[in-house]
């Protein structure tokens, strides 16, 4: 080996020196494990300590608003409808004009019955005369005498269709939709409908009961002993300020739907409440003690039926079926399954397991649950 190749095989043996290292170096490393997951702590969880309380019980249904009474609207004349004279929907006093029929050909015919009512006049005139002078008949002036009273009639009947072209509300109340449009062509028959008047104050609100309702009133009927009183529930989920009352009640069983019909009738002197609107009624009757308030979102619906997640020993959760009655407001009566004390848990639920630890802590908002008191951790 000649001394020209001596650099050449030293930068040979530095590369495959620097070669070697780094496959050991790369060995090292495929031979170390990854570093284990750090283990998860307990889960957050916001718990409440219920206690028993004695809250109203109560019956909720769906219902509907009507009118306490709706009076059709419809045309006495026949004629070309001219004109509309009051807005769809607004609130209108009795006798107010909402509809004008053309008047022409009426106008006309009591120009005529006038002509003939004053000439049947002068002619019973002349002749009264001529009777007392017996110079005529009392067939002839007895004649006079009724065509008189024809035409008076007549008179009396073509004044009173001119009055009708002007079609007026006959109750004070809500309207409805027109039935007919401008320009069309009404008749006094069948067809003479032109819109319709709701009173609205009171409104009515009907609502049916069904075997598992009746089932939990006392005798299995509404009485005016079971129901302490009647409230509304708007679509909002608020509770309507004015409290009502039964004024209907069905004495038999409807065969087809199988339920019991109601009528509630509530107070709406400021027009709150329109009809046709869909609401709720609460029957409330009576009182239920030592229940238990529990939020709704803390319940969950199983196979086996509702059940709440408790913290239960060792924070460690615990599920518990229980039984519940109705909503009061955003929360289940609770009327079985629970006992003072119990911490039920509200949030997370999608989270827990059986057995799996939690860290119980007060609500983030103190109060905001009616249903019981914040639970302490032990």
């Amino acid at each position: 080996m000649t001394s020209g190749n001596l650099p050449h095989r030293r930068a040979l043996s530095t590369i495959l020196g620097t070669t070697a290292l780094s496959a050991a170096l790369l060995t090292g490393c495929s031979d170390n494990k990854p570093p284990a997951a750090p283990a998860m702590g307990p889960l957050p969880v916001t718990v409440l300590e219920v206690q028993p309380q004695r809250v109203p019980s109560s019956i909720e249904v769906m219902a509907q608003t009507e009118g306490a009474r709706e009076t059709e609207v419809r045309a006495r004349v026949g004629g070309i409808l001219v004109k509309r004279l009051y807005q769809e929907g607004e609130t209108v006093k009795a006798g107010q004009p909402l509809f004008q029929i053309d008047r022409s050909t009426y106008e006309i015919t009591l120009a005529d019955a006038k002509a003939k009512a004053e000439q049947a006049s002068r002619e019973m005139n002349r002749l009264k005369g001529l009777i007392e002078a017996k110079a005529i008949s009392q067939k002839d002036y007895d004649d006079a005498v009724s065509n008189h009273s024809v035409a008076q009639a007549a008179l009396h009947q073509a004044e009173l269709n001119l009055s009708w072209t002007t079609v007026t509300a006959p109750v004070a109340g809500t309207t409805g939709r027109a039935a007919k449009s401008e320009g069309n062509l009404i008749s006094a028959g069948a067809d003479s409908l032109l819109t319709s008047i709701y009173q609205s104050n009171p409104i009515w609100v009907r609502f049916s009961l069904g075997d598992s309702d009746l089932a939990k009133l006392a005798g299995g009927r509404v009485t005016n002993k079971n129901i302490t009183g009647v409230e509304l529930i708007l679509a909002n989920g608020t509770v309507y300020s004015k409290t009502g009352k039964l004024n209907f009640l069905a004495s038999n069983i409807d065969t087809t739907l199988g339920t019991q019909q109601l009528r509630a009738e509530f107070d709406n002197q400021e027009n709150q409440l329109l009809p046709g609107q869909f609401v709720r009624i609460r029957l409330l009757t009576g009182e239920r003690d030592g229940v238990f308030l529990v939020p709704q979102a803390a319940i969950v619906q199983t196979e086996q039926g509702p059940m709440v997640m408790l913290s239960a020993a060792e924070d460690k959760v615990s599920p518990r079926p229980i039984q519940v009655a109705e909503w009061r407001g955003k929360d289940w009566v609770v009327t079985g399954g629970l006992q003072a004390g119990d911490k039920v848990i509200i949030d997370n639920l999608m989270k827990l397991r059986p057995g799996a630890p939690v860290a119980p802590h007060l609500p983030a908002v103190p109060g905001a649950e009616a249903a019981a008191k914040p639970a302490q951790k032990g």
